[in-house]
C-alpha cells in the first residue's frame, strides 16, 4: 500500500464517472460576493496557521488559495480527485506549487509529512470520511493541525450537492474528529444567517420550494441564472486569492454539543495527538 501512495495512485472509491467540475467552485465562473467572502475567509482563517510551516489542501479546487497561502507556509501541497481541476490548477501555477492528482482515501504522502491539512468544503463527497480523516492523521506530524470547512446541514437553507453522500451537524463533526484520535477539537460558525430583507425572504422562499420538489440546478453554472435575477451582479473568480480581495470575519467558535442554525457554514479546528 506504502509503493501505490507513493507513486500517486489515484483509487476511485464509489466516485467512478463522476465530473466535479460540475460542482467546484473554479476559476472563470460567476458568484457572489457572499460566495467570494465565504472563500476567502476560508485561507485567511488557514493562513493564520500556516507561517513556516509545510501545508495540505486536499480537494483544492483550481487551487485559488494555494498561492496566498505560499506566500507564508514552507512549503504547501495542493490535490484533487478529477484530472480536469488538477490540470486547471497546474497550468496557472506552473512550478510555483506542487498539486497532485490524489484521493483523498489514500493520501500518496509519507507518514508525518505536514504541519496543516485542509480540507475544504469536500468533505460530503468522501465516499468513506472516516478513513479519509484517518489517511489525514497518517500523514500529520505529532501535534499538526487539521482544518474542516463544510456547509452546515443545519441551516434552514441548505441544499445538499447532487454527488454528495454525507453532510455533517456541529455535534456529528465533532465526533467523527474525536473518534479519529484528535486530542482537541475546536468548532467554528462563519456566514451568519441574517435577517432578511423582502428580496432575500422572497429568493429563500423560492430555493426551498425548489429544493423540496428537486427543481434546484445540479451545476454551478446552472445556479448562475437564479443568482444574476435575485442577487445581481456576479462577480468573476479569480485563479488565485490576494489580500484584501474580499471581506473577511474571523469564524466564531460556536458549541458542539448542540446542532446549529445561526450560522451557514462550519469549520472544525482539530489537533493530531502527539
Amino acid at each position: 500500500m506504502g509503493d501505490e501512495r507513493m507513486m500517486g495512485k489515484v483509487n476511485v472509491l464509489n466516485s467512478a464517472g463522476t465530473d466535479f467540475t460540475a460542482v467546484t467552485e473554479l476559476t472563470g465562473y460567476r458568484v457572489t460576493q457572499e460566495q467570494l467572502d465565504r472563500m476567502y475567509t476560508r485561507y485567511c482563517f488557514a493562513a493564520e496557521f500556516s507561517n513556516g510551516r509545510e501545508v495540505l489542501e486536499i480537494a483544492c479546487g483550481s487551487g485559488q488559495g494555494l498561492g496566498y497561502l505560499a506566500k507564508r507556509a514552507k512549503r504547501v501541497v495542493g490535490g484533487d480527485y478529477d484530472e480536469k481541476i488538477v490540470r486547471k490548477a497546474q497550468k496557472h501555477y506552473g512550478n510555483r506549487v506542487e498539486i497532485r492528482q490524489l484521493d483523498a482515501h489514500c493520501l500518496p504522502f509519507e507518514n508525518q509529512s505536514f504541519d496543516l491539512v485542509l480540507l475544504y468544503e469536500a468533505i460530503y463527497y468522501l465516499a468513506e470520511p472516516h478513513k479519509s480523516i484517518l489517511e489525514v492523521s497518517r500523514v500529520l506530524k505529532d501535534d499538526g493541525l487539521f482544518i474542516i470547512c463544510t456547509a452546515n446541514r443545519d441551516w434552514s437553507g441548505f441544499n445538499p450537492s447532487p454527488y454528495s453522500h454525507q453532510y455533517f451537524s456541529a455535534p456529528e463533526l465533532y465526533g467523527i474528529l474525536a473518534q479519529s484520535g484528535f486530542k482537541k477539537v475546536e468548532l467554528f460558525g462563519d456566514c451568519p444567517v441574517r435577517t432578511e430583507g423582502m428580496k432575500d425572504k422572497v429568493f429563500s422562499q423560492i430555493k426551498r420550494m425548489a429544493v423540496a420538489l428537486h427543481l434546484m440546478p445540479k451545476t454551478m453554472k446552472g445556479k448562475e441564472l437564479l443568482k444574476r435575477i435575485f442577487v445581481g451582479k456576479l462577480l468573476s473568480l479569480p485563479p488565485e486569492i490576494s489580500e484584501g480581495l474580499a471581506r473577511y470575519s474571523p469564524p466564531l467558535p460556536i458549541t458542539s454539543k448542540l446542532p446549529n442554525r445561526d450560522y451557514k457554514v462550519l469549520f472544525a479546528l482539530a489537533q493530531k495527538q502527539s
